[in-house]
């Protein structure tokens, strides 16, 4: 791809990035059935076996903050390359593995090698794109990705009916291959050198002091990252609530799984057709407001018990589905805005969402018994912090961002 050119969507690029930015998702939801057939093959607590998915988590986030500095530095297409190739020789010794301790270090090192690919399949589409494109593609991105967790659990389960558990991780050994094989052909470099201080990786590192002194990326980082937390608390809390709470069938369990993974789709095809004439801060807006809105009547009508599981249902549609809207926008223009910090940028974002996300699902475990009143309140709270951080990015947007003076605003 020409630098000094930017081209517009490409499908088949789109369809690459969505893959690889499922490395994580994939490598998640696909092992869940196979926790406790885990914790029999090694003898272990169901705690122990659950230990190594906390591990992955870990090391998603690590990764995530790891890569996007070094890709500012050296490029975006080696250190995706790597990093997926780190996916594929953990995967491996997944696959391998002959203890629980041995596969809790694995799945932390295959967790390295996934963030490398969700945080860089942002980042190129940053480079590669103009600010409104950008934000299409993202969006394409995550329609492409949301995929994978409707899919991964059911997969996952028939894989442990057919080999067992390690079953499992040979098929993520071979999406991984898939995935460098296309992405050796296919991606581009989207960062020329001219742009790179590789002599200095310690100043990208450096960027993230600038990032977090910068009251817009608090904003981006409430506004997405709790919109994100707030799907974190639904698929945390809604296995308990749904099935033995309001009596829902496993089977009809995942077809209200479904509903929402449709409604995220819905959001990101939205997202696609009128980023283009609203720009991504009027949706950023937009968005915040109705998570913030439908998060409140999620509360209200767990707490209060008004309409019984239809209601909470029909309110979780809308947390759910304006998720992807929040993440393609606030990265895009956070990205924007550090234009020499992109790969920086991208991680910090993504890492805080992960972050806030896992911390919202902890703070619903908390909650004793098995009633929806736990996910309303956290939900609630979620929401109404999404809201906050779109008043800070509508309040400071216009200030020009910290060393960045070249800085463009979608």
């Amino acid at each position: 791809m020409p630098h000094s050119t930017r081209r517009r969507p490409d499908g088949r690029l789109i369809l690459l990035l969505g893959a690889l930015a499922a490395c994580g998702p994939l490598a998640t939801d696909m092992y869940l059935p196979s926790l406790p057939s885990i914790a029999q093959s090694f003898g272990v607590s169901a705690a122990a076996a659950a230990a190594t998915l906390t591990s992955f988590m870990a090391g998603f986030s690590i990764g995530m903050l790891l890569y996007g500095p070094v890709s500012d530095a050296y490029g975006r297409r080696p250190v995706l390359l790597a990093g997926v190739a780190l996916f594929i020789v953990a995967s491996i010794a997944c696959w391998l593995s002959f203890s629980i301790g041995n596969l809790i270090v694995m799945r932390f090192l295959q967790a390295l090698g996934a963030g490398a690919a969700s945080v860089l399949a942002r980042a190129i589409a940053r480079d590669a794109h103009e600010p409104s494109d950008a934000a299409k593609v993202l969006s394409m991105v995550a329609l492409v990705t949301s995929v994978g967790p409707l899919l991964a659990p059911l997969i996952g389960g028939q894989l442990l009916l057919i080999g067992g558990w390690r079953t499992v991780f040979v098929v993520l050994t071979l999406f991984g291959v898939a995935c460098v094989v296309a992405a050796w052909l296919r991606v581009p470099e989207t960062w020329p050198p001219e742009k790179r201080a590789s002599s200095a990786v310690l100043k990208s590192f450096a960027a993230y002091g600038r990032l977090l002194r910068d009251p817009i990326v608090w904003g981006h980082m409430l506004c997405g990252g709790m919109a994100f937390a707030s799907m974190f608390t639904y698929i945390s809390a809604t296995p308990f609530v749904y099935i033995q709470y309001f009596h829902v069938s496993p089977q009809h369990y995942g077809l209200f799984f479904g509903l929402n993974v449709f409604g995220i789709m819905t959001g990101n095809f939205l997202n696609t057709r009128f980023v283009g004439r609203l720009g991504a801060l009027r949706l950023v807006s937009i968005a915040s407001t109705i998570s913030c809105v439908a998060s409140l009547f999620v509360a209200l009508m767990c707490v209060t018990g008004w309409g019984g599981l239809w209601s909470i249902v029909v309110g979780l549609f809308f947390v759910v589905a304006v998720v992807g809207v929040l993440s393609a926008n606030c990265a895009t223009d956070l990205m924007y805005r550090y234009p020499r910090n992109a790969g920086a940028a991208a991680a910090v974002f993504g890492a805080t969402q992960l972050g806030l996300g896992a911390l919202a699902s902890v703070a619903v475990g908390l909650w004793p018994g098995i009633s929806p009143v736990g996910m309303g309140w956290t939900i609630g709270v979620c929401g109404v912090l999404c809201y906050v951080g779109r008043m800070m990015v509508v309040r400071w947007h216009g200030r020009p961002a910290p060393g960045e003076a070249n800085a463009v605003s979608s």
